[in-house]
């Protein structure tokens, strides 16, 4: 299944996203590296950031993103994980 995660940085983001931005990637990598990672990035308006993961379940996806240090370490300030119906490309 695939969800989205959205990271809606607080008022700290700016300041400690480069500091936590390798813990961050090192939490994804194995994700990435399942294939699992379908895309991710900061919006450019730094507001926040997107992941989309294909993972088994809903559980999976809250798991995943409690445990990412922009979670856990105050770069976002509210998360939201939505399911996604993946429709184009086909």
């Amino acid at each position: 299944m695939l969800f989205v995660i959205i990271g809606h940085d607080g008022p700290d983001g700016a300041r400690l996203r480069p500091q936590l931005r390798q813990a961050h990637l090192d939490n994804l990598r194995p994700l990435v590296e399942q294939g699992r990672v379908v895309l991710a990035g900061p919006f450019t308006d730094g507001s926040g950031s997107l992941i989309v993961l294909e993972v088994e379940d809903e559980a999976h996806a809250r798991a995943f993103a409690a445990s990412d240090p922009y979670v856990t370490q105050g770069v976002f300030e509210r998360v939201e994980v939505k399911p996604l119906r993946k429709v184009f490309p086909e």
